[in-house]
């Protein structure tokens, strides 16, 4: 019998076969052994805890992060990968640049509603309280500081009714509307009792009086603006039936009424009935108000309520209570004859029926008239109302900067009497994400529904990271917010589940305008240039939000006015989330590390490889020195 001989080329080259195949099992298995441990660490997200260094509350006396004194890894855990012994060409280009704190008196400065910038521009039709921006040679480049003994504001809804005294340190108001119960001083702080000039019961029940005419609370009206709107109680109370109102007022009619109106935690923006339309897209909101608001609405032809009708949706309301409505009564304590204020009524009356609306009711001290749901008839009225006319080959929606124009903003075209211009919006809260009817119509070039509904799915696993690495974002540490991008407002829609409102702003002259958009889901917002400064008073926003907005301007204008604008309307120990390609992150922490902000960069919620980055920064609490008068 054969016997198989051991050392024969068979036997050899089936162990050599076996060997390679083993070895190469071997290793396919370290490499998903090691990617899998890979992918598990960088999938740890890190958060805000108080040994960051980016905590939401900053201590006063340090800027410092604390110690990891409590930590359960050996002191010599941590390992110091730094080269202390070399320098770059570039180390002296890359010195970081230190923002010196501005003068005491820089506390309140608006920079494009500067009143002594404001003096050089005529007093005819108010152009001298329009914006009106710095030049080149008058920017400031230092941050704005807060006033001795700042103090965090109360939290929403305590908010609403008090203020700290040291956070605007201005009686006028209290002394000024004292018998009008608008602000009252008491000790350290401002108390707010809800009163107005034409509702001394009080905002509330002023509100229960509209509502017993048309229903604020079934969903059909969600958002309102409020013209000349003093600290915005109409604003604040309204809140609380889910409708949210745009509230503006001049800067200097009174002392920082609308500084008031956020500081309570309540929307508002300064702004002016003048000759510029407002920053707002055409059919915005569902109500317009006016309490004794001092707008001359029969004047210039009545330009003035043109432009709210511009701004006003189809079936849209305006309120009016004060003068000259109501006069029989009230006459004597106007100060005004009988006859001026009928004039001035007759004259509004007019106008409201060349505009094509309907006066649904006069009831004591309120009128309401209502905007048509189209121009059906309205077309047809002008063989009869040669004035004003129907614009012709204008963008509606366009607002910054442009110049009222005396003319009927026209409402998209309907099929029927009966149809809705521009398309029915659902109710509220469903009308948050229904789909807008901009987008189902497809005015929005190059927006879909899948578009709109795939930016809501990603703002929600966003938020859900946001609360991760920033705890304090659900528990009511932010009320203000804006969002200086919002696209399709995803962000402030992932935000309602907080006790939060968002100021929306679509930079001007996008590339698709989106801010009808938004205001078509039952948000507000406004369109801004951020190579400008933005309508508010420092210090008026907790948490501001910029999601690819530096990538837009970094070839527009410096981004460091920029960054010191957001400085200057963040409070302190507020917090900034900005998300960028890396190396433009890059650039703006640069830049932040010489304004007193602690931050940090954080890899994108998808991973490390994803370009996108996500930098979180916190202003560190920092007051200016008392004046040597004080």
């Amino acid at each position: 019998m054969a016997k198989d001989n051991v050392g024969s080329p068979k036997i050899h080259q089936l162990d050599s076969k076996r060997w390679r195949l083993t070895h190469l099992l071997a290793v396919i298995g370290l490499c998903v052994l090691f990617y899998i441990l890979g992918a598990w660490q960088n999938n740890t997200t890190p958060s805000l805890t108080a040994d960051s260094g980016l905590t939401t509350k900053v201590g006063c006396e340090s800027v410092l992060p604390k110690s990891n004194a409590s930590s359960s890894l050996p002191s010599d855990a941590t390992l110091d990968f730094d080269a202390h012994h070399q320098q770059s060409v570039d180390e002296r280009s890359m010195v970081i640049e230190k923002f010196p704190p501005c003068d005491l008196n820089f506390s309140e400065y608006t920079p494009c509603q500067d009143r002594t910038r404001g003096r050089r521009f005529a007093r005819a039709m108010l152009v001298y309280r329009e914006r009106h921006c710095p030049e080149k040679d008058e920017t400031i480049r230092c941050l704005i500081p807060a006033p001795p003994k700042y103090k965090t504001p109360f939290k929403w809804p305590q908010s609403r009714d008090y203020a700290w005294f040291d956070n605007i340190p201005h009686r006028e108001l209290s002394i000024e509307k004292a018998v009008q119960n608008w602000i009252q001083v008491e000790g350290n702080r401002f108390r707010f009792p809800g009163g107005g000039t034409m509702f001394p019961r009080g905002a509330d029940a002023y509100i229960d009086d509209i509502n017993d005419l048309i229903s604020l609370t079934d969903g059909n009206i969600r958002t309102a603006i409020d013209t000349g709107c003093g600290v915005a109680s109409w604003g604040a109370y309204l809140l609380k039936r889910d409708i949210v109102t745009m509230s503006f007022a001049p800067r200097d009619t009174h002392e920082a009424q609308v500084q008031f109106a956020l500081e309570r935690g309540v929307p508002a923006m300064i702004g002016v009935m003048a000759t510029q339309r407002l920053p707002y897209p055409a059919r915005a909101f569902d109500m317009a108000h006016c309490s004794r608001c001092l707008i001359p609405w029969q004047a210039y032809d009545g330009l003035y309520l043109i432009e709210v009708d511009r701004v006003l949706r189809p079936g849209g309301y305006w309120i009016l209570s004060g003068p000259p409505i109501h006069w029989k009564k009230h006459y004597r304590g106007w100060e005004r004859t009988q006859e001026d204020l009928k004039k001035e009524q007759d004259s509004i009356e007019e106008v409201a029926k060349r505009l094509c609306w309907k006066k649904l009711i006069e009831k004591d001290d309120l009128a309401i008239w209502q905007k048509p749901i189209n121009h059906v008839e309205c077309i047809e009225s002008r063989r009869i109302y040669k004035t004003p006319h129907i614009c012709k080959n204008d963008n509606a929606d366009a607002a910054w900067y442009k110049k009222l124009k005396a003319c009927i903003t026209p409402l998209p075209e309907v099929s029927s009497q009966d149809e809705v211009a521009g398309g029915e919006l659902k109710k509220w809260p469903e009308r948050a994400f229904a789909v807008p009817p901009r987008i189902s119509s497809g005015s929005v070039p190059g927006l879909t529904t899948k578009t709109y509904k795939d930016d809501n799915t990603m703002w929600k696993e966003r938020i859900a990271n946001y609360k991760r690495i920033i705890p304090p974002l659900s528990q009511g540490r932010y009320r203000n917010v804006m969002d200086m991008n919002a696209y399709l407002g995803g962000f402030a829609a992932a935000m309602m589940k907080y006790p939060v409102w968002v100021m929306n702003v679509v930079p001007a002259n996008s590339d698709q305008d989106t801010l009808g958009v938004i205001h078509e889901r039952g948000f507000i917002g406004a369109y801004q240039d951020w190579c400008e400064a933005f309508s508010t008073y420092p210090r008026t926003y907790d948490l501001i939000h910029a999601s690819g907005l530096f990538s837009i301007y970094q070839d527009r204008c410096d981004i460091r006015y920029i960054l010191l604008e957001m400085d200057r309307i963040l409070r302190p120990e507020g917090t900034v989330i900005i998300r960028d390609v890396v190396d433009v992150l890059t650039k703006v922490k640069a830049l932040t590390d010489g304004m007193r902000w602690k931050s940090q960069i954080m890899d994108h919620e998808s991973g490390p490889f994803n370009p996108e980055k996500i930098l979180v920064a916190v202003k560190t609490y920092w007051t200016a020195e008392p004046s040597k008068k004080q």
